[in-house]
């Protein structure tokens, strides 16, 4: 039974982490390095993520500085950054890209609220999914005699304990994040 407890435990951790990376990466009216951090760069003939060819960091109350490390790759940058189609403006100081971060209308922080809305739907069915196959195997388990009716009983609210206390989590994170979109 501590095998599938384990196991559950493992998987739902790996969902949480992907939860919070996807929703790190929707805008909010605060500046985050994370916003840019995983946009691609077509340089040094390849694609490289922004946060591996500069540095990040946000400067004032609407702006990130993209600090390159190679300037002559400062238009390819820019360029992908306004691919990315996020809606910041852009402005090369010479050294630097500065993203300026324009505030959120009411209609667009209402669109990221029902994205973010979704994407946590969609992560809490693949909590469900995992839970469905740690349960299966504990049936299976109990079918093939390994174990009693009465250890998969209580393997299945252990499971369930631990479905649970993923889904707060992951209830936490998404309003941390409508409230974080609704300053």
């Amino acid at each position: 039974m501590e095998k599938y407890i384990k196991e559950i435990e493992d998987s739902l951790s790996i969902v949480l982490a992907k939860f919070k990376e996807e929703i790190k990466g929707i805008r909010s009216n605060r500046p985050s390095a994370e916003l840019l951090e995983n946009i691609r760069v077509n340089c040094y003939d390849s694609q490289m993520p922004i946060n591996q060819i500069g540095t990040l960091s946000v400067g004032g109350m609407r702006e990130i500085i993209i600090s390159v490390w190679d300037k002559t790759i400062i238009p390819a940058v820019m360029s992908a950054i306004q691919e990315a189609n996020i809606g910041l403006s852009l402005r090369n100081d010479g050294m630097n890209i500065i993203a300026s971060l324009p505030t959120l209308s009411e209609e667009r922080r209402q669109e990221f609220m029902k994205l973010v809305k979704r994407i946590s739907e969609d992560f809490k069915i693949q909590i469900r999914n995992k839970r469905e196959e740690a349960i299966k195997g504990l049936k299976s388990a109990e079918e093939e005699g390994s174990l009693s009716e009465d250890i998969v009983f209580r393997g299945k609210e252990a499971i369930q304990k631990v479905v649970d206390k993923y889904n707060a989590e992951i209830e936490k994170s998404l309003e941390a994040k409508i409230k974080e979109l609704g300053d």
